[in-house]
């Protein structure tokens, strides 16, 4: 069974949750003076959730985002724009 390519997907209405939960924290990051982009990218390589800040519960909303999800979701933008 590993042999095979398993196919992936993700809904629309869950690439919307995963972009209001990004901004939220984006925002959260830029308040407390953080790169904003350096931070995500460290947390998405990681997962180590100290990359986010917990101003305004980002730390928390942060794990709501499956990192699979969210970087199938990036592919999908980077190439359809």
């Amino acid at each position: 069974m590993l042999d095979k390519t398993m196919p992936f997907t993700v809904r629309e209405e869950r690439e919307n949750e995963m972009k209001q939960i990004l901004t939220t924290v984006y925002e959260a990051l830029q308040q407390k003076g953080y790169n904003p982009i350096n931070q995500l990218v460290g947390y998405i390589l990681s997962e180590d959730p100290t990359y986010i800040t917990t101003f305004n519960n980002a730390r928390s909303l942060i794990r709501h985002i499956d990192r699979d999800e969210l970087l199938q979701a990036m592919v999908k933008t980077y190439l359809h724009s």
